[in-house]
């Protein structure tokens, strides 16, 4: 029963402390609450005064600035009243000054109309006076005035057909000498630019020999080597008396040329008999061909020609072995090639083209040896197999003149070779056919009826003839020098042009006694 009570006790202990805890919060709670009323009543009072002091600030602001706006705008609208009142009275002035500007025009225009009466009426008392003077110079001269004036016309035709015909002929004649110095400037300064060799290399035929034994074994137990030798290349082996040295003698240059390798292959091997002659002469020959097309291909790089077909390039190459006059031919295509070139960059054509024609120009001497007829023609149906164009096949057979050049390129072509085969140092021939020549010449033009003198002069590139002034006159010298002309084209070879000069002088003689 103790327990029971103490228990008892002790949950109304619990409990009372349970209540008191929870009134003594009730209160705590209500006092904060009551605080914080009060505070916030505080805080709406003051902000309401803050409220009511910005909102007077914004009023007073509000007030200042529109009173601030209302005196810019009557500011503003006052000065341009007053620039509206300046320009009403600059327009009042201009009407005025427009008024006075009027009224001194219609003064003008009476004036001017006053005038115009008095001119009118001069004009008709001139028209008048003209008449008269018409009719009386009628009277005097016996003719009408249509009839005069087809006289004075007539008179005037003349002189002027007079000064046309001479003022023509001034501008021919400067027309010719300005053309004459042009083409001469354009051919000095393609000439200038053009570095070439003055003297180029000739087919070498002479092989030395490193002792006179080894013709000898050249021409081997009895001449079995001379002859597989000679037959194996289609050349001619001249062994004579002269010391350590042996002569090659062929028509065909490339034959001669692997015949000369080859026998320098074998003196140098020293082993020769007919098989080894022929196992050589087979490398001598692959050896050129190989040199041939190296060559073609060098000229088409040097001059700047690309897209050529190859059996155009193997030509080019064969044309390496072959000279006229001492010059070498595929150097002197290669020569025209860049002097076409530049001329045609003178005269503003296509230097392509030009060049082209140029290198391909001689292309017909590369076999004229193999097959029958002149170089041009065998050229022109050499680059017509190879497909190239019609410019550069007229270029071909017009260089020499046989066909009458239609095109600029064709021209410069022949203009280009004319050049590199005339110059000096590029073509040679020997003491007895250069003297030959010249006789030749003179007695060519010598032959001639009415022939007195003719001297071969400048190398042989100028003729001077001298003819009797009783039997030759001006129209026959004309017939002569080119009857002489064509003569020498077809009875003479030689390098470039000739140029011939028919002298005729009369002399009257007389003596005072």
């Amino acid at each position: 029963m103790v327990v029971v009570s103490n228990f008892l006790i002790m949950a109304a202990a619990v409990l009372a402390a349970l209540i008191i805890g929870y009134l003594a919060r009730k209160y705590m709670a209500e006092a904060k609450i009551a605080s914080a009323e009060s505070e916030a009543r505080k805080i709406l009072e003051e902000a309401k005064k803050d409220a009511e002091a910005k909102k007077r600030e914004a009023v007073l602001s509000a007030k200042e600035e529109t009173l601030k706006l209302r005196n810019d705008i009557e500011k503003e609208h006052k000065e341009r009243r007053l620039e509206l009142q300046r320009l009403e009275r600059r327009l009042v002035q201009k009407e005025e000054t427009l008024d006075r500007k009027v009224e001194a025009i219609e003064r003008k225009e009476d004036a001017l109309t006053r005038k115009e009466g008095e001119i009118d009426a001069v004009k008709a008392e001139l028209s008048e006076a003209h008449k008269r003077q018409l009719s009386e110079l009628e009277r005097i001269s016996g003719l009408s005035a249509e009839e005069a004036k087809q006289i004075l016309l007539a008179d005037v035709e003349k002189e002027i057909q007079h000064d046309i015909a001479v003022m023509i002929r001034d501008i021919e004649s400067r027309a010719k000498e300005e053309g004459d110095k042009k083409a001469r400037e354009i051919v000095t300064m393609a000439i200038q630019r053009c570095a070439a060799d003055h003297v180029a290399e000739a087919t070498v035929s002479v092989i030395p020999l490193p002792n006179d034994e080894m013709k000898g074994r050249i021409i081997g137990r009895e001449g079995r080597n001379i002859r597989a030798f000679e037959s194996l290349t289609g050349i001619d082996l001249i062994i004579d008396d002269t010391p350590e040295a042996v002569i090659l003698s062929g028509f065909d240059p490339i034959r001669r040329e692997a015949a000369r390798i080859a026998l320098e292959k074998l003196i140098i091997d020293g082993r020769i008999h007919p098989a080894r002659i022929e196992e050589m002469v087979e490398k001598a020959q692959k050896e050129v061909d190989t040199q041939i097309y190296e060559a073609g291909e060098q000229a088409s790089f040097d001059t700047g020609v690309h897209g050529l077909h190859n059996e155009i390039i193997i030509l080019l190459g064969r044309l390496k072995f072959r000279t006229s006059y001492g010059q070498n031919v595929l150097k002197h295509s290669v020569e025209v090639a860049h002097l076409a070139g530049l001329m045609a960059a003178e005269l503003g054509v296509d230097v392509q083209l030009a060049r082209r024609a140029g290198l391909l120009h001689d292309i017909g001497k590369s076999v004229n040896h193999e097959i029958e007829g002149p170089h041009v023609t065998i050229g022109v149906d050499l680059a017509k197999k190879y497909g190239e164009s019609e410019e550069i096949l007229h270029a071909i057979e017009s260089h020499h003149g046989d066909v009458e050049p239609r095109t600029i390129i064709a021209v410069l072509v022949q203009a280009a070779d004319a050049v590199s085969a005339a110059r000096p140092g590029a073509r040679r021939e020997t003491l007895e056919t250069y003297i030959k020549r010249l006789t030749k010449l003179e007695e060519i033009a010598s032959s001639f009826d009415g022939v007195e003198k003719s001297y071969a002069i400048q190398a042989g590139r100028e003729i001077r003839i001298m003819v009797k002034p009783d039997k030759i006159d001006d129209l026959g010298a004309i017939r002569l020098v080119r009857d002489i002309s064509k003569r020498i084209e077809s009875e003479l070879e030689y390098p470039g042009q000739i140029k011939l000069v028919i002298i005729r002088e009369t002399r009257v003689v007389d003596y005072a006694r």
